[in-house]
């Protein structure tokens, strides 16, 4: 999938009439390009943080969406919901490409994957259907405070940290996975950002914890992307299906799947510790920054 596609899915897109009902400036091609532009080099930045660090991409995608679609005119009432939907489309695909390759190496745990797939799939439909209803400014505190406690927890977890031997039973313990689900919904991300420390917490290895989190961010992006390819968002970006941005969507996917090899092998040459400080550094300070606008404007 190349550039070719990018401009295939441009002129195929839903919304594909006119690009001026929306904007708040003008710009005919010139845009479309700066646009598709801007969001290949977003893709390859997370494709190559994701596999440096082994940090889903969704965290970055979000603030990153929010911040190029802002850029070119594009501030409706329900922006924050086309960046959360969009991350959520392509993590379909990369957390689909991640489970492939951890089972081939038998690290996947299924058996949590069939005990908690009913509660994360109802968790993210209700993340989807809260998301829709709510203004973008909110989500924006949302995905702000949560992210904020992500990148806290990145730089100050331990991975010595316990709150069991075993992971809780069910029905009492299905309000991890509902968790999971719901908040990882409402901000675009995938299993990873959450479902590592939980399952780290319960004692489970960090290799299949991380190999078992590719599977939840499939059963979490799946229901979300239909469900907000669902949502009627009139002040949507062009060629949008629902909430999810085809553009957007098919060029940060061009650019990962580039990018996060060379990402990979990278962590195998140097050191990613520190380099996993800067990151959650730099997380908490997106997130900061996504409260201030909020609260600010």
């Amino acid at each position: 999938m190349g550039f070719a596609a990018v401009a295939i899915a441009v002129r195929a897109g839903y919304h594909g009439a006119k690009w001026g009902a929306s904007r708040k400036m003008g710009g005919g091609m010139a845009d479309i390009w700066t646009m598709l532009a801007l969001l290949l080099a977003i893709g390859g930045i997370a494709g190559v943080i994701a596999g440096l660090l082994g940090v889903g991409g969704g965290i970055i995608l979000v603030p990153a969406f929010f911040y190029v679609f802002a850029h070119l005119g594009y501030g409706g009432a329900q922006l924050m919901q086309v960046c959360v939907a969009t991350s959520l489309a392509t993590i379909v695909l990369t957390s689909l490409r991640s489970l492939q390759a951890h089972h081939a190496k038998g690290a996947v745990d299924w058996g949590i994957l069939r005990l908690w797939a009913v509660f994360v799939v109802v968790g993210a439909v209700g993340g989807v259907w809260l998301a829709g209803r709510v203004s973008s400014h909110a989500l924006q505190l949302i995905f702000g405070a949560l992210a904020g406690l992500a990148g806290l927890y990145l730089a100050f977890g331990r991975e010595s940290w316990r709150l069991g031997a075993q992971l809780p039973r069910l029905p009492l313990g299905a309000g991890w996975p509902a968790s999971l689900g719901f908040f990882s919904a409402m901000m675009g991300i995938g299993g990873g950002t959450f479902g590592v420390p939980i399952l780290t917490l319960y004692s489970l290895p960090i290799h299949r914890a991380v190999a078992t989190s590719a599977g939840l961010g499939v059963l979490i992006a799946v229901p979300a992307v239909i469900g907000f390819a669902l949502l009627g968002v009139p002040d949507a970006p062009p060629y949008s299906i629902g909430a999810v941005n085809i553009p957007a969507f098919v060029a940060v996917v061009t650019a990962t799947m580039i990018t996060t090899p060379y990402g990979a092998r990278l962590a195998h040459r140097m050191n990613a510790k520190p380099l996993k400080r800067v990151f959650a550094l730099f997380i908490t300070l997106v997130a900061l920054n996504m409260l201030r606008k909020a609260l600010l404007g």
